[in-house]
């Protein structure tokens, strides 16, 4: 994580909470409702809990856009599943449903499914559609944020 406080939404409540610097972020439990903010499993989002997760998470937020019927996306959920143990508490992972949440794949222009999203503090930073593996994803998420690193670094 970095040198100073990071916010985290928690997934069970969606409480914003502040995770000090010198506490390991994986073990760290919501001030509210004492759950784990760092299950090693996507959070399910509704519209709202998308909206708190991308605009108040000081980490990045992966989305997968799916639906129940997509054959892909449903191949492609046990790799999402293990790339969450994987790049948490570096990342938060998230699953909408888009049949569930159709306004949200309007709003962000889903053709196909699934579709990968980054967000950082709101804003879209990355995409990818396609099915992936759990290496796939990860080497993706990693070089993302890499790549946003190092453009800030230059400017």
């Amino acid at each position: 994580m970095t040198s100073s406080a990071v916010h985290v939404v928690c997934p069970s409540c969606g409480a914003i909470n502040r995770i000090p610097p010198d506490r390991p972020a994986k073990q760290a439990k919501c001030g509210t409702c004492h759950q784990k903010l760092f299950s090693g499993k996507p959070a399910v989002a509704n519209a709202a809990a998308f909206e708190r997760h991308i605009t108040r998470n000081d980490i990045p937020v992966i989305v997968d856009f799916w639906a129940a019927w997509c054959g892909p996306c449903l191949a492609m959920a046990p790799a999402y599943e293990r790339a969450a143990a994987e790049l948490e508490p570096d990342f938060r992972l998230l699953k909408v449903n888009t049949e569930e949440e159709q306004s949200l794949a309007a709003r962000y222009g889903i053709r196909s499914i699934p579709t990968l999203m980054m967000f950082m503090h709101g804003r879209e930073a990355a995409r990818r559609a396609g099915a992936s593996d759990m290496r796939g994803i990860v080497s993706w998420a990693r070089a993302q944020t890499t790549d946003k690193q190092r453009s800030a670094s230059v400017n």
